[in-house]
């Protein structure tokens, strides 16, 4: 792996896309934050900043909401895989997902130690249609819910991939 310019540290990170994922959202624009690690009060999280950006650049769909909103959006089929519980791209969604993200999305990040502390105030004060949670004021939320109700209901139908 090479080295990531990415802090091993605690912190918030926001995504903007070069070309946005569906044309009723603008390109160039911040669409999305995050935090790691998130707030846990009975054990400690080994997430941080570094870990949390790889993953939702080359992890999958199953964990990574971000990933799986970018791939529903862009009309990606979502596969039950595995035992049938856990919803990913496949090997060749995935990889199509991840070669969109590295040509178009670029993401940005504060160093902070409790990054949920500011996590609410920038979903409630900023436009980031695509974050869900706690962000049902936005007025893209219906429709990326519906979006992803509907690839998981397609994903039900469709057997297993491998």
């Amino acid at each position: 792996m090479s080295p990531s310019p990415v802090p091993a540290a605690a912190g918030v990170y926001g995504w903007y896309f070069e070309e946005a994922p569906c044309p009723d959202l603008a390109a160039g624009r911040l669409l999305y934050v995050g935090i790691a690690p998130r707030y846990m009060a009975n054990r400690t999280s080994t997430q941080n900043l570094r870990k949390r950006v790889r993953y939702h650049y080359r992890g999958n769909a199953a964990g990574s909401t971000l990933r799986l909103t970018l791939g529903c959006l862009l009309g990606i089929e979502l596969r039950r895989v595995g035992s049938g519980k856990r919803m990913t791209f496949g090997k060749a969604g995935e990889a199509e997902l991840s070669q969109w993200m590295a040509e178009n999305a670029r993401v940005c990040w504060i160093v902070h130690d409790e990054p949920w502390t500011m996590e609410s105030e920038l979903i409630s004060q900023l436009d980031l249609p695509l974050n869900l949670d706690q962000n049902r004021h936005n007025s893209f939320h219906g429709r990326l819910t519906e979006v992803r109700s509907q690839a998981r209901q397609r994903a039900r139908e469709l057997a297993v991939s491998a």
